[in-house]
């Protein structure tokens, strides 16, 4: 018997047995391998099913192996190991649809190369792999704040997403990145690649941030040179903070989910001209993730703090709850992750 992780209400996730549907000609079964915990899935659970009430299957970063291959799916065969977009599949695996990756054996829709299915590189490990997803929502955020070599870049929050724009913005060659948040532990990871860190409970972050970044000034006001700023958090005082900080032309990407309007200070932003900006997702940057596996495969591993047996999903939903925790990646067959 299949197992598959849902929720059934408000804080209620079960490991229910589940019996997988047929596949079709245009189907895959990928047979997962590993699939990691997503803040995403703690936000479904608070919310009771996305929507409230709906009995919502979990896990959206999941990669295996093709067990099964429909006859009109072209360039992949059974064996092979892949990686699975799943907002390139018809039902947003993990986000509403009736298939989650947190189950033995996953049935992908309409799967296509290229689009839903991705070849996972030669030699890079399942657990790697499957973090292609949050990396990708990652390098999305550092796309959208226009991070280029050379900028100064300040990045709120060292949950996965943050460290993942972490790993993006030194590897394009962003200068004196800032990575800020409330856990020591995650700001050690931070460190571990190469940013500074404030703890804002510690810290004064408007005077640190002046500090590694140095000054300028706009209309008599002093103010930061950070070149870009990224919301990575979801404290509602981010957004005043960075309208203080902000120089002319400076840019702030939020990509926090904020379920409560926060208030902007409009005034003091007509001098400076910056832009506030948003970032959701990942529309193109799966394969630029890919190609950089290899290149990063030790650093994307050391992002994974804890990893449990499929059997023990609901303890890591616990710990993934927890700020100590990067990453939490559950493997299927232990053998082979």
């Amino acid at each position: 018997m299949h197992h598959l992780l849902n929720i059934h209400g408000v804080n209620d996730v079960r490991l229910d047995d589940y019996q997988r549907p047929e596949p079709g000609p245009n189907d895959v079964v990928v047979r997962m391998k590993a699939c990691g915990i997503c803040g995403s899935d703690l936000s479904y659970i608070k919310n009771g099913g996305i929507p409230a009430g709906n009995i919502t299957a979990l896990g959206h970063e999941g990669a295996g192996e093709l067990m099964y291959v429909g006859d009109s799916v072209e360039g992949v065969k059974v064996g092979q190991p892949v990686i699975v977009n799943p907002m390139n599949t018809p039902s947003y695996i993990g986000s509403g649809g009736p298939e989650g990756a947190f189950t033995e054996e996953l049935l992908v829709r309409d799967a296509r190369l290229g689009a839903s299915l991705l070849p996972i590189p030669e030699g890079i490990p399942y657990d790697v792999a499957a973090m292609c997803e949050p990396l990708a929502v990652a390098m999305h955020g550092v796309n959208r704040a226009e991070a280029k070599e050379g900028d100064k870049v300040a990045i709120f929050g060292c949950g996965p997403i943050g460290l993942g724009m972490v790993l993006w913005a030194i590897d394009r060659g962003c200068q004196d990145v800032i990575a800020l948040d409330l856990a020591e532990e995650r700001l050690e990871r931070a460190r571990a690649l190469g940013a500074h860190s404030i703890n804002p409970a510690r810290e004064d972050v408007a005077a640190r941030i002046k500090e590694i970044h140095g000054t300028t000034t706009v209309f008599g006001r002093e103010k930061a040179q950070t070149d870009a700023y990224i919301d990575a958090a979801g404290a509602p005082s981010i957004l005043a903070d960075v309208v203080a900080l902000a120089k002319t032309h400076a840019r702030h990407v939020i990509t926090a989910a904020y379920l409560k309007p926060i208030e902007l200070p409009a005034g003091q932003m007509l001098t400076t001209e910056m832009t506030i900006t948003t970032a959701v997702g990942y529309p193109t940057e799966f394969p630029d993730v890919i190609d950089a596996m290899p290149r990063l495969k030790d650093k994307i591993a050391a992002m994974i703090s804890h990893k449990l047996p499929f059997a023990s999903v609901l303890d890591g939903l616990k710990i993934a709850a927890t700020p100590e925790s990067a990453k939490v990646m559950i493997a299927f067959d232990e053998a082979e992750t």
